[in-house]
């Protein structure tokens, strides 16, 4: 059994990495953690992980550069059904589209726009950066599960607004609720990082490594 993380340019794939193998090791999982570039390694996969850092375009540009990617996400998530799980622009590219810098197309996977954050009060600075608590209903999704409303780690300052509610599962108060958390049928996306939110962000790896969809 694996998981892979996409390596694409773009993202903490260090840290993600040790995460993920600590979330697999002390849960006694039995899963091999890859990172990888190689659209074949997405199709063997049990698992997939999309992380990123930086602007939408940059990011969308730099995943369909990689020769045959896309067509092999598609297969392994749409077609197959495999556990998906973005972090913070990578789960963003899951939208229709970004509009940071202009409009770009994402992936189409589940509905909405990623739009620039805009708080209600002017004092709060943008990038939204650092430690904020979750808000979210009991029982939202299996990625949440014996998750206790704690802080996470975010930096961004562009959020997913899903066009249909249902596929918001939690949010932060940053002015005005701001989206943390999205999924929709075996796709799951984090705003925050959960390879810098300590103990909590290693349960939720966790949750998503034991999760079948």
């Amino acid at each position: 059994m694996s998981v892979v993380i996409i390596d694409y340019g773009s993202g903490n794939l260090r840290s993600a990495e040790k995460s993920f193998e600590r979330a697999a090791r002390e849960a006694d999982l039995g899963l091999d953690v890859l990172v990888s570039n190689k659209p074949e390694d997405v199709a063997n996969a049990d698992r997939v992980v999309l992380p990123g850092v930086g602007a939408f375009g940059d990011c969308a540009q730099g995943l369909r550069a990689l020769d045959g990617m896309y067509e092999a996400l598609d297969e392994a998530v749409h077609q197959k059904g495999k556990p998906f799980m973005g972090i913070c622009v990578g789960m963003q590219l899951m939208a229709d589209r970004g509009l940071e810098h202009g409009s770009h197309e994402g992936l189409g996977w589940i509905g909405g726009e990623v739009v620039a954050i805009k708080p209600e009060d002017k004092a709060l600075k943008i990038p939204h950066m650092g430690w904020n608590e979750l808000s979210f209903d009991e029982g939202a999704h299996p990625l949440l599960a014996d998750i206790p409303k704690a802080n996470v780690y975010f930096v961004h300052s562009y959020q997913f607004k899903t066009a249909d509610p249902a596929h918001q599962l939690a949010t932060v108060s940053y002015g005005g609720d701001v989206t943390a958390v999205i999924g929709r049928d075996n796709m799951v996306g984090t705003q925050f990082h959960p390879e810098k939110s300590q103990a909590i962000g290693l349960k939720v790896i966790t949750n998503f490594l034991k999760w079948k969809p």
